[in-house]
């Protein structure tokens, strides 16, 4: 295992680090190699004070996984995985251009917000699935994008304190909302309100997921849909950090092959 890349997944994203032990370890490297890549896109939105410097942040990865070599802790083992065959291009750029649209945050209808969805956080688990050499990795979509809602609804209350909402306008508008006023008070019942909408979402990604039949190798993609179920499940309680019995979850679905109940 690549101890520096494991050591910042497991740092900054101890889910999807909990999810990578499951896998083969021939393909660990290149799925945690995919998360760590992953953490750094959405830095790029973090650290950045306007949106023109976090989009010539990604435009910086995008070099990367076209092929400029570029040394860097994330960087250089990217590029390994991609030259190796480990990773797929195509699906990286896929995950750069979700994040160039999240730079802006400007979701005009819920249709909106839902394709950005399927091709950030759904994309990601259709990438770890390629990595894992599953058949049909597009299957996993749903899986991931269930799993950024669940994120969402955790964080919505840090993102408004950055400055930031991610919620489409039309659901802010039904509730009486523009994203400033959700961002000044995330607290409020209007804003709750959006936010029980936003998790039907998620419930109903979920309910789709649940209906696909996974190849045993593509479990360990599959995987953070557990947490995204228990975390939307509890909602609007939000439990950071994680508890044992998540934990728990993730150990018993890993093991059964069974990531979410059938129905």
């Amino acid at each position: 295992m690549n101890a520096p890349i494991a050591a910042l997944v497991r740092r900054h994203d101890p889910d999807r680090f909990l999810t990578a032990l499951f896998a083969p370890p021939d393909r660990r490297d290149a799925l945690l190699t995919l998360y760590a890549f992953n953490h750094e896109l959405a830095r790029a939105r973090e650290v950045a004070s306007e949106p023109a410097l976090a989009l010539i942040r990604l435009q910086w990865w995008r070099e990367v996984v076209e092929g400029e070599a570029k040394r860097h802790e994330v960087a250089t083992p990217l590029s390994d995985a991609i030259a190796a065959g480990r990773l797929d291009p195509a699906l990286l750029l896929g995950l750069i251009d979700a994040r160039e649209t999240e730079v802006h945050g400007e979701f005009e209808t819920l249709a909106d917000w839902h394709a950005w969805l399927m091709a950030g956080a759904g994309g990601l688990a259709v990438a770890a699935a390629a990595a894992l050499g599953a058949p049909g990795p597009e299957a996993l979509r749903p899986f991931g994008a269930a799993y950024g809602v669940a994120g969402l609804a955790r964080t919505a209350g840090l993102l408004a304190a950055q400055g930031t909402c991610l919620l489409p306008h039309d659901l802010l508008t039904r509730h009486g909302l523009s994203s400033e006023a959700f961002i000044a008070d995330p607290a409020s019942a209007a804003a709750r309100a959006a936010m029980d909408d936003i998790v039907r979402q998620g419930r109903a990604l979920l309910a789709a997921a649940a209906a696909v039949v996974l190849p045993s190798v593509a479990v360990p993609a599959a995987l953070p849909a557990v947490l995204a179920r228990r975390d939307l499940a509890r909602w609007p309680a939000v439990a950071m950090p994680r508890r044992l019995g998540d934990r728990l979850a993730v150990v018993f679905a890993a093991m059964s092959g069974r990531v979410l109940p059938a129905g």
